[in-house]
This record gives C-alpha cells, structure tokens and sequence, in this order.
C-alpha cells in the first residue's frame, strides 16, 4: 500500500502575500502547485495598481480561475472587454491585458495557473 500524504491549508494562513494598492494576492503552495486569491477593492485597476512596479501597461501572465465574488473585467489589448462575475470560472492567455473592478463591491478570484507569476 502507497503511502500518500493528505495537504490541508487555508488561505487565512498563506504561505505568500503580495499586496498593492487596493489589492492583496496571497498564495498557497500545495506540492509543485501554486494557488491564488485575489481580492481586490472597488477602483482596483491592473494597469493602475500592479503594472507600474512591475515596470508593464498590461498584464501578459496566463490565468485560469474562478470568480468567488464581485465583478472584474479581463479587457484584451485588442479592446474585446470579458466580464468576470461571481461563479464564472475564466481562462485568459498569455497575451496584453487589462483589469478592473466593476461596481462598489470587492472583487475575489481564485487562481490555479499564473499565481506564481502574477504581480511580479
């Protein structure tokens, strides 16, 4: 019989927190696998809050999540707008974009690719 060790975390314990202004991205490492929650505060922007240390106009990380609650935009470089909403499970390629809060509510989203990446 194999022995497998079961990996229990919370993200109220994370093992990594970047924050920014109007924003926090905390990660969990499970194994070789990074997990992200984003929680962004109303008048979040990416190209506003994140880019400039970053040294970038547009975020160009690979994501694939789900949209816990709130309500965020993933606008491509080429000016199609996505409208993420609470349940929606997203995947944006690693091409330019932007992204913003939407409404007075804040915005969460958990990350399973692109967490290790994202804010650097």
């Amino acid at each position: 019989m194999i022995d497998t060790a079961v990996i229990l975390k919370r993200f109220e314990e994370p093992d990594e927190v970047r924050t920014f202004d109007k924003g926090r991205f905390e990660i969990v490492r499970i194994g070789t696998m990074a997990i992200g929650r984003a929680t962004y505060e109303p008048g979040w922007k990416w190209s506003e809050h994140v880019g400039p240390s970053a040294g970038q106009t547009h975020c160009c990380v690979e994501h694939l999540g789900l949209v816990v609650s709130g309500h965020a935009t993933a606008a491509m470089q080429t000016g199609v707008v996505h409208y993420l909403t609470a349940g929606t499970l997203f995947y944006i390629p690693a091409e330019p974009h932007d992204s913003w809060v939407v409404g007075d509510q804040p915005y969460i989203s958990l990350h399973f690719i692109g967490a290790d990446k994202y804010t650097r």
